[in-house]
């Protein structure tokens, strides 16, 4: 409730709180309202607000837009981290007030993307894991919700690259298990994931990337065939240029013709150019040096 505009009606009108709250409420509730945010009764505020010339949704409304240009700026932030705008994301990220975070939704989006970002720059384990834990054991302690397998995506990535095998496998596992099911059963995706098929995309891409890094190029292989369906269902190319990436890195690893290796690679670079996404384009030049050459490509990820 945007307490600060009744406050600013009332005192552009040049009404005292003494006249404010006269023959409606004592001066100490409407004190207590103005300034330590203690709302009254739905009936006082109700007269106090039509005294000065508002109702009750007017004081609602600022919140609803607030709520709105907070979902926006996430939603932006989130589509900046799937291109890899790390710097960006944390920029935004840092300008983001968690106490303006009012809904269970908006504050698991925003743990999920601090924490998730946190893994893949390499930020200290107990910062990631201290907002994955805001989400498996207080936001959504049921694990019912899209963001738990989030989580766990994030706790993989995190674990991967601090070499802990087994906890990154454990993770991972898990994410994948949660893909099939849900790719396989129709009433199931509709409830665990609904509209959030961008999100299933993230999970499936970085599924794909940790079982490529690890030489389970089947699984590799089937996850990426997985997201570009996905992608073609929905229309969406975000993700199309890292899955070409991976498809082209698989394809490689398994020793295909040249020609099939080519034709993924122009692929990657035609998604990439249509996203604007310059990272892809650096690493598919080098993933075409490197596989000319015969080097390794063990460390080079989409």
């Amino acid at each position: 409730m945007n307490i600060g505009k009744f406050v600013e009606r009332r005192k552009a009108l040049r009404i005292s709180q003494v006249k404010m709250c006269e023959g409606i409420c004592t001066q100490s509730t409407l004190s207590k309202f103005e300034s330590g945010g203690h709302i009254p009764s739905l009936v006082i505020l109700t007269k106090l607000c039509a005294r000065i010339g508002l109702t009750i949704d007017d004081l609602n409304e600022s919140d609803t837009i607030t709520a709105n240009q907070l979902q926006a700026q996430l939603d932006d932030l989130e589509q900046e981290l799937v291109m890899e705008n790390y710097q960006g994301v944390l920029a935004g990220l840092s300008q983001i007030d968690e106490q303006q975070l009012d809904s269970i939704l908006l504050k698991m989006q925003f743990y999920y993307l601090r924490g998730l970002l946190g893994a893949l720059i390499n930020q200290p384990p107990e910062e990631v894991l201290y907002d994955f834990s805001q989400i498996l054991n207080d936001l959504d302690e049921s694990h019912e919700t899209i963001f738990t397998q989030l989580v766990y995506v994030g706790s993989g990535v995190m674990y991967n690259r601090m070499q802990q095998a087994d906890r990154a496998n454990f993770y991972f596992k898990k994410v994948h298990a949660f893909i099939k099911n849900v790719m396989k059963d129709e009433k199931l995706y509709f409830r665990r994931v609904g509209d959030n098929y961008l999100r299933l995309l993230t999970m499936v891409f970085f599924t794909a990337s940790y079982y490529n890094g690890v030489g389970k190029l089947k699984q590799s292989k089937q996850l990426v065939a997985t997201g570009v369906e996905i992608c073609a269902q929905h229309h969406v190319t975000y993700f199309l240029p890292r899955l070409k990436f991976l498809a082209a890195k698989n394809a490689i690893e398994e020793g295909q013709e040249k020609a099939v290796v080519d034709r993924l690679i122009n692929e990657v670079l035609a998604f990439a150019r249509i996203n604007e996404n310059q990272v892809i384009e650096v690493k598919a030049a080098a993933l075409t040096t490197r596989y000319a050459k015969g080097e390794s490509l063990v460390d080079l990820t989409p």
